[in-house]
């Protein structure tokens, strides 16, 4: 149960205060009925609301969530062919859905929300959001290959934007590889190194702009905090 004056408020009709001076003026029905009992409360899953005779119903709030994504889940809500998705780790009750992708066999930082303006700011290229990648990929890479993935490499057909690249480490057998990009063409990080002659055999996004991925373990998820939310906002 809920004031009716709050309910209305949720509504986004108008404050709680003019809510009452709405209700009083008569012009709240519920279930058909007119109500100008100020306090009046309603069942909000079952009770049928109008003001002017117009049907109201509580605004969706927009959620904003950050997911680890593991290995071996698709970025999708709903998959064909029947594979563990993203929304199998994420137990909210609003509808959400991922912002962007990560490939099945890449993890880290992904994004779920119900924002759709925010979803088309952080996935559209002209936005110039950056995501940041460590790649570790087989054998060495030279200054001269760095150099051409900076600069751009043709993938599908069409030349990547410039990339900042950079090793951050190494071993006998592995590199490890820094690189920011803003687009977000199908599998584009690997295709870069694929087309150096490299084979990136872990792939992780740490962050997308300001937002960073940070300790979050594999699996699981939080809501952003408010510094992010001002970030997003300024987007």
């Amino acid at each position: 149960m809920i004031r009716l004056n709050k309910y209305m408020a949720d509504c986004g009709v108008d404050s709680r205060r003019n809510c009452d001076k709405i209700i009083a003026e008569n012009r709240v029905r519920v279930n058909r009925k007119p109500v100008c009992e100020l306090g009046f409360m309603i069942n909000e899953l079952n009770d049928t609301v109008t003001v002017d005779g117009k049907k109201i119903k509580p605004k969706t709030k927009n959620v904003y969530i950050m997911l680890h994504k593991p290995k071996g889940y698709v970025t999708t809500v709903k998959d064909e062919k029947d594979r563990k998705t993203v929304m199998e780790l994420v137990d909210v009750k609003t509808r959400i859905y991922p912002v962007g992708r990560l490939d099945y066999d890449t993890e880290g930082l992904l994004l779920l929300t119900n924002d759709g303006s925010l979803t088309y700011k952080l996935t559209h290229p002209k936005h110039e959001v950056v995501k940041k990648y460590l790649a570790k990929i087989e054998g060495e890479i030279s200054e001269s290959e760095l150099e051409v993935l900076r600069n751009g490499v043709v993938i599908d057909g069409q030349k990547t934007a410039p990339a900042k690249v950079k090793v951050s480490g190494k071993d006998d057998k592995l590199t490890k590889v820094e690189v920011m990009i803003h687009e977000g063409k199908n599998r584009q990080v690997k295709k870069m190194f694929e087309a150096v002659g490299k084979q990136v055999v872990f792939l992780k996004r740490t962050e997308i702009g300001e937002i960073k991925l940070g300790g979050l373990t594999r699996g699981t998820w939080r809501y952003l905090n408010e510094k992010e939310l001002e970030y997003l906002n300024k987007i």
